[in-house]
Parts: C-alpha cells; structure tokens; sequence
C-alpha cells in the first residue's frame, strides 16, 4: 500500500483532495482538533464526507489530537461514539487518554505527530496498546524509518510536503508563553512565523522553509512507508489540487517504474510555483542548517497562478462554465489541469459573463463566466496561468 494521504478543512477541499488522486484524507472536528483556526467539520459534514469518500472506496481519518487537560475530556466519548456511527476510517490521536478511549470505541487509532515519535521502543509500546500506525515525527531521518519499520514492521505515516514546525512536533510552548494561546490544544498563534524586532538590529526571523520530498519520494516508499502525507488543512484548494495531483503522479510513475527524470523536474516546479515559501528535504537525509531555515529577508509572495474553477461542462456547445478566481483576459494562453484528464493548453479567444454578452476582461473575484471551445474539460477542473512547458523544464 501506498497511501497518498491530503488534508481538508472543509467538505470543499475533501472533495478536491479525494476527486484530484488522494487515497485518504485527513479531517478535524469541530472539536478535540489542533487547526482551531480551520473551517472543520461538524458531525452532520463528518457524516457526508465519509459517505462521500467510500462511494470513491476512499478514507477518512478525523483528528482528534489536542493534549487533553480535563476540561477538555468533556464529551469525550460522545463524540468518539457518534465517530464510530458515521464510519470514519481512523482516528488521529496524540495523548495517551484519547487512545485509550478511542481504542474502547474499537475505532482504529493512528498515532499523532504531535506524540513525537522517533523510536522504535515507543513505537512498540503504542503496538502493544493497539495503535494501527503511527505518524513519525517530522524530525526522522531515513535511518530512523528504516529501524522502526525493520524492527516493528507497523504502518507508517510519514510527512511528505508542506509547513514544518520549528519546534519538536508537539512540544511548542511559545504561543502558550506569548500570547497564552496553546500550540497543543489548537490554538498556535504560530510564533515562529513571526518578525523580531531589537532596538537598531536587522528584523529576523527563525522560522523552517517547508517540506518537499520530490527527491527522495523513491526512497521513502523503497523504505516500506505506507502513507504520505501531504500538510495543509488551511491551504486554499488550488494548492491541494495542485500538490495531490503532482505527488499522484510521482508515486504512480515511481510504482509503475513509468517516471522519467524529466517528469520529475517538471513536477518539481510545479510544486515550487505553488508554493509561497521556499522548500527542502528537511530532516531526511541530513540535519538541517542555516540553508532550511528563515533568518532574515523572507519574502512570501501570494500566488495568484489560479484562474478559475469549471462549475459545469456543456459537451455538446463545447462550453465551460467557470467561477473566476483570478484576473485574465481575452489573449491570454492558459492551463487546464483536472482529475480525470491530461493538463492541456487553451488560448481565450472569447469570454462570456452570465447573461452571454460578449466581454474583454474577467476582472471581478468570483464571477461566472463562460468559455467556448473546450474540448474535453470536466467538472472541477482548474484553469490557470501557463508557465512553462513540460517538454522545455530541462
């Protein structure tokens, strides 16, 4: 099994994740999750999504990984309970209360990140207390996988791509100390994202660049990870559309032995032009330094690649009703990428707004316009700016 695992923060972005390649994804409740800050889904949306998902033969794993303090066990095993009902796939725990009540509820129980787990003794104490997989801290090394795994043989969930913590996964108190918010019950202010002033000195910064496993994806499965899992909850859904589909791509090709070393450059910066941040392998492969790392300088430019969004396809007009995200105009040579179909090239030649008249410009945030002369496009397909060409990444 090679899991391609996303996030979701809400029943759109599931449904993105899930249509653009993710065998699974992950999910917080409104309560008992660590992105307070997230959408999250209620039980009714928990209710759908799994429906949702297992029409697909696809899974769903809700989080329910806050370290408990008492006040926050109330409801605790009504919750789990009614998790049970609606048929989630797994549970994300991190504190040892959750598995144990989780366990009782005979849901399967993967080990949170925030356990920090980076051994292969605490991996066999979880085994013996009837955790299914564990979620290997973000601070692994290929040594440290290829021991656990040898030795446990448990399942494996490993990070692939997306924002790391500059702490120990699950060990921050900073935003507990500066704005009384707790990283460990869903409340990260993210304080290591944050610009530091002293008297006359340069601002600086000491926040992580984010992850990207591109190359060493072939080594990691070759170690025997079972899922991959890809950061993100709070990210918009042309970003997971985007990154699900490349690393569909790059595992599929991997397994097949079908990738070519163009495919994976070309992926590559794909992924590196979505992103805001700069990224690197992190832990992996060595210990990271000053080049992992924001010290000063940092520069986070918002990506405004994606165009809009197909409501509807007519196949027999050739014509696509698209939301519109971003500014374009007539002339302009764009993308279309989709979950069913190969990225294509489309020149606007016409743009229609809601009522067919005839316009120049779609300058407006979220209106519909309508584009004429596309063959093949589907629903949930994406339109966005053309960069560069497959063939010419080299």
């Amino acid at each position: 099994m090679h899991e391609l695992l996303a996030p979701a923060g809400d029943l759109e972005r599931l449904k993105i994740a899930l249509l653009y390649g993710a065998d699974a994804v992950y999910v917080g409740g409104r309560d008992f999750s660590l992105r307070a800050n997230a959408k999250n889904f209620s039980l009714e949306e928990l209710d759908i999504a799994t429906k949702f998902a297992h029409e697909l033969k696809k899974k769903v794993y809700v989080t329910v990984n806050i370290v408990f303090h008492d006040d926050n066990l109330n409801n605790l095993d009504e919750y789990l309970n009614k998790l049970k009902e609606i048929g989630v796939d797994a549970v994300i725990v991190s504190d040892i209360v959750g598995v144990k009540k989780a366990l009782s509820h005979n849901l399967e129980v993967i080990l949170s990140t925030q356990a920090s787990t980076l051994n292969y003794e605490a991996i066999k104490f979880w085994q013996n207390m009837g955790v299914n997989r564990v979620v290997l801290g973000r601070e692994a090394t290929r040594e440290d996988i290829k021991k656990i795994k040898d030795i446990t043989n448990i399942s494996l969930e490993c990070f692939i791509h997306g924002a790391m913590c500059t702490s120990i996964s699950g060990k921050c108190v900073l935003s507990n100390y500066c704005t009384n918010r707790d990283s460990n019950r869903g409340g990260c202010a993210q304080i290591c994202r944050w610009v530091f002033k002293k008297d006359n000195s340069p601002d600086f910064t000491f926040m992580s660049k984010d992850l990207n496993m591109v190359d060493y994806l072939e080594e990691m499965i070759n170690l025997g990870i079972n899922s991959f899992k890809v950061e993100g909850r709070m990210r918009s859904i042309y970003y997971i559309a985007t990154v699900i589909m490349c690393y569909r791509k790059l595992i599929d090709g991997i397994i097949n032995k079908t990738l070519t070393e163009k495919d994976k450059i070309y992926y590559a910066h794909i992924l590196d032009r979505v992103a805001n941040r700069d990224t690197c392998p992190q832990f992996f492969h060595k210990f990271p330094g000053v080049q992992e790392s924001y010290f000063s300088d940092r520069v986070e430019v918002s990506n405004q690649d994606f165009l809009g969004i197909v409501l509807e396809y007519d196949a027999y007009n050739k014509l696509a009703t698209i939301e519109q995200r971003n500014y374009f105009k007539v002339g302009d040579v764009v993308e279309f990428i989709g979950p069913n179909m190969e990225t294509f090239t489309y020149k606007v030649t016409k743009i229609y707004n809601e009522l067919n008249e005839e316009i120049k410009v779609a300058r407006h945030p979220k209106m519909i316009v309508k584009l004429p002369n596309l063959d093949g496009v589907e629903k949930y397909a994406m339109m966005r700016i053309k960069v560069f060409d497959k063939e010419s990444v080299l």
